[in-house]
């Protein structure tokens, strides 16, 4: 792939949402490595999956000779950013924002290159904003931008007419972002900034600054905001985010969720998430068209993103785990579970908290007990409803009654399934 055959590769990944002038860009593009940054807010311990997409568009400029830079906001995140927000963001203390800007960065070194001619290049904003005083800001940096400019933009427009307004710390985000581009141009020759739709005001307050701070003209780029056909976010459930932190969410529990793709998303997912060239995307969706229930596509998509985030080892581990997962086998050896417990949600417990190893196959309900110890239940009476309507296996076993009895594999495994497609391993110690 060209420098300049990178917009094309984006295009036909649908990784374009809005750009400044398309031909000055592709014009930057072809004089040779262009430094361009994408900004991520420390606001949590871990990247999500969300934050995938803006990883792989910096890996694919990347791909073409291009210099990434990854700006890990600590001085943004403790403003927090009103683009897409509806209400404030809580502040973060400095110590924990110090913590997640540490964590961020192990991760990213593992999914960017770090070294050879183009190397990616990690920064963080709180080094060059923590010696920067509020009258040195508002001088140098505040009379560049308009309170018109800014009450333009759609991220400060929804807020102010909302019900609970904006406040002048959320307001003044836009002005250190456009700071940060400006800062970055000056030191590492930054003339392109990307990101999601969202982040369109913010990104074209910064090239404002440039062209009226440093008379130079730069750019701007933005992918469209990842959302599943039916409008619901991408990437969260109804325990929440799906974390690239392999100890907040398991690489299993990533596999589940993209091999339970929608068939209206799952062509578009494999062209923004993972490295498939575009033919044998076309094949892969062809074979999938020509059988759907096998769910070849979606199979490919949670492979190749689990393969990326964790390693071969790890996916292969969650094969084997859905193969005796939702295999057709009558009998749940330890071995089999043995396997399981490093890549599948589960509980430890004492064995008291379910009548004993021996005993929970005699006390009076057995099966609401062992629900109510994995947490997959939060009372008894919603324990024996689950299990009056049909929805719960032990073991691969249905139970029919709360005094069934319950077989622990070994004296030390129960494995859970609540409906078809929920497992959870109790571990009994």
């Amino acid at each position: 792939m060209s420098s300049v055959e990178v917009l094309d590769e984006l295009r036909i990944r649908g990784l374009i949402h809005t750009h400044t002038d398309e031909h000055e860009i592709k014009a930057m593009l072809s004089k040779g490595a262009v430094t361009l940054y994408h900004g991520i807010d420390p606001t949590g311990s871990s990247l999500h999956i969300g934050h995938l997409v803006g990883i792989q568009v910096l890996r694919r400029f990347q791909q073409a000779g291009h210099k990434p830079l990854v700006l890990v906001g600590g001085a943004t995140g403790m403003v927090g950013d009103p683009s897409g927000q509806s209400v404030e963001r809580n502040l973060i203390d400095s110590e924990t924002l110090a913590v997640n800007v540490s964590q961020i960065a192990s991760q990213l070194k593992k999914l960017l290159d770090f070294d050879g001619q183009n190397a990616a290049k990690l920064v963080n904003n709180f080094d060059w904003t923590q010696n920067l005083t509020l009258l040195d800001f508002l001088r140098d940096t505040g009379k560049y931008v308009t309170v018109n400019q800014m009450v333009a933009k759609e991220s400060v427009r929804a807020r102010m007419a909302s019900e609970n307004g904006i406040s002048f710390t959320e307001f003044s985000y836009m002005l250190l972002q456009a700071f940060d581009y400006w800062w970055q141009y000056e030191n590492f020759g930054c003339t392109l900034q990307i990101g999601g739709s969202d982040q369109w005001g913010n990104i074209t307050a910064g090239i404002d600054m440039i062209r009226r701070r440093s008379s130079v003209n730069v750019h701007g780029l933005t992918w469209p905001l990842m959302t599943k056909s039916d409008g619901s976010k991408f990437g969260k459930t109804s325990q929440g985010s799906l974390w690239l932190d392999a100890n907040r969410t398991l690489p299993y529990e990533i596999y589940q969720y993209l091999v339970n793709t929608d068939d209206k998303d799952v062509e578009r997912l494999i062209l923004q998430l993972t490295d498939l060239p575009f033919e044998q995307v076309k094949r892969v969706m062809s074979q999938h068209i020509s059988a759907p229930h096998l769910r070849q596509a979606q199979q490919v998509l949670a492979s190749e993103v689990c393969t990326f985030l964790h390693g071969e080892a790890a996916t292969s581990a969650v094969k084997s785990a859905g193969e005796v997962l939702f295999g057709n086998f009558s009998q749940i050896t330890e071995q089999h579970l043995t396997s399981l417990e490093q890549v599948m949600p589960k509980t430890v417990v004492e064995a008291s908290s379910i009548g004993g190893q021996q005993g929970v196959s005699v006390i009076q309900e057995p099966a609401v007990d062992v629900l109510l110890a994995s947490g997959l239940c939060v009372s008894r009476g919603a324990a024996r409803r689950m299990i009056k309507g049909g929805g719960v296996r032990l073991n691969s076993k249905r139970v029919h009654s709360a005094s069934d009895p319950v077989q622990v594999i070994a004296d030390r495994f129960i494995l859970v399934r609540l409906g078809r497609k929920q497992h959870h391993l109790l571990v009994i110690e």
